[in-house]
């Protein structure tokens, strides 16, 4: 009962928020953010950890400062989801800068996958893709426990443009003929779900447990991938989405090389901002077998 009466309030306060000028809002989202690195210590904890694994050359007071910066910004994008799931398309459109060929797969013959890492502006990448161009979008979501909360996501997710969102449990066979149907792929590939439909890829020279859907998808379906990088911009000067060239020689006949790839492309982007990267997921939490828990 109480998680029931919790939801309803808290996207009544984001909608409240919503209405605050982002330099404001972002303000209190980097306060909350520093309340949650004091009172959040397990996820303090992986991405400390997280920070030590992948950036070992940095010394420790940096990777430190990088983690509370990173918590500072996962504040801003708490708060800051009242923006992306109330604020009107004008006012998103004003704040979000576009860079690169936003509009390829209005153009491309084949069928388009945006392949977006998880910055912390991730949401807007989402905004950007409904807004500056007319391709209909479909993505995979995490389904959520509480069920006032699912709906609401599936809602606003796509709330600009003509798509759907399926479940990471369902079936790929209908994300499929979505793709055949006109439709473009957001998808998010650097997560770690599980040994199954994954492979231990190296990411910042650490074994990860990483899908090899990107791959094979894109080579099933004879798709374009095009990288895609959010950034969240300082203080109230918005957000910057950058829509990279696409890939070439991608996908190949080998899954697992394409796969080594594309984490060697996230790496990249990371070290450009190392901050925004999602840090506090447990990206090494599946290990080969026999080797030990690296949390």
């Amino acid at each position: 009962m109480a998680a029931r009466l919790f939801a309803p309030l808290l996207l009544g306060l984001l909608w409240l928020l919503s209405w605050l000028p982002l330099a404001l809002l972002a303000l209190l989202g980097r306060a909350l953010g520093r309340l949650v690195w004091w009172l959040a210590p397990g996820r303090r904890a992986v991405a400390l950890r997280n920070l030590e694994l992948c950036l070992p050359e940095l010394n420790e007071a940096r990777r430190r400062a990088i983690a509370r910066e990173h918590f500072a910004l996962v504040g801003r994008g708490l708060l800051e989801h009242g923006l992306s799931w109330y604020a009107g398309r004008g006012r998103l459109m004003r704040m979000i800068h576009v860079e690169g060929d936003v509009k390829l797969a209005e153009r491309s013959a084949r069928p388009v996958m945006w392949l977006v890492p998880h910055f912390v502006g991730l949401d807007i990448a989402s905004l950007a893709v409904q807004l500056f161009q007319s391709r209909p979008v479909v993505s995979v979501y995490q389904p959520q426990s509480n069920p006032v909360f699912d709906a609401v996501i599936l809602r606003k997710r796509l709330r600009f443009g003509n798509g759907r969102l399926f479940s990471r449990f369902e079936s790929a066979r209908a994300l499929m003929r979505a793709v055949r149907d006109g439709h473009s792929f957001f998808n998010l590939p650097d997560m770690d779900f599980g040994e199954r439909d994954a492979a231990f890829v190296p990411f910042f020279g650490t074994p990860a447990a990483t899908l090899l859907a990107p791959s094979r998808l894109a080579r099933a379906l004879d798709m374009v991938v095009q990288p895609v990088v959010a950034e969240v911009l300082p203080r109230g000067e918005g957000y910057r989405v950058r829509f990279l060239e696409p890939f070439t020689d991608y996908p190949s006949d080998d899954a697992l090389a394409d796969t080594l790839r594309m984490n060697q492309w996230i790496e990249h982007e990371v070290r450009q901002l190392p901050e925004q990267y999602l840090w506090v997921h447990k990206r090494f939490k599946t290990r080969p077998k026999r080797e030990p828990s690296l949390y």
